[in-house]
């Protein structure tokens, strides 16, 4: 099983904002940090505040945080929320199954396990116990975007 790159960076996002919850961050702050489209972010980030996970401030000194604590939320509850599907084969999608052995086939309901059991361990898991088995977070208080490998410092940056 393979998550989306929708998801992953929904994941991402929200780590990074658990590690980070002293101060307000930018999507160009997650961006820089994991080399990540601006755009798919813009989207991740809209969801993820109409879901009321996280906040987004407006304004000159806006930005992101999150909303919950980190404690209540769900790793399975976010990864069931941003996958469309979780079609482990074509057989498991009825529109377009196309199986001959569909209709007397096991090695559908030993895959459906398997995705109930991935979901599972999801469920059991939080986004405090991610930051909290994380790396150091030392990189992550005070991203230095560079250009050419010499550091640049953001406008916004400069004002903390």
């Amino acid at each position: 099983m393979r998550l989306t790159a929708y998801t992953d960076y929904t994941l991402r996002t929200l780590i990074y904002l658990g590690l980070t919850q002293d101060r307000l961050v930018t999507i160009n702050d997650i961006a820089q940090l994991h080399r990540i489209s601006k755009n798919h972010l813009m989207k991740v980030v809209h969801q993820l505040g109409l879901s009321g996970l996280i906040e987004t401030v407006r304004g000159r000194n806006g930005g992101l945080r999150l909303n919950v604590a980190p404690e209540l939320i769900n790793i399975g509850a976010v990864v069931r929320h941003t996958e469309n599907d979780f079609y482990m084969a074509e057989c498991f999608d009825p529109t377009s199954n196309s199986c001959s052995y569909s209709p007397a086939c096991t090695l559908k309901s030993i895959l459906a396990s398997a995705t109930d059991a991935y979901l599972e361990i999801l469920d059991a898991v939080t986004l405090h116990d991610l930051i909290n088995h994380a790396p150091s977070r030392a990189h992550l208080k005070a991203p230095i975007p560079t250009l050419g490998g010499i550091p640049v410092v953001s406008k916004t940056m400069q004002k903390k």
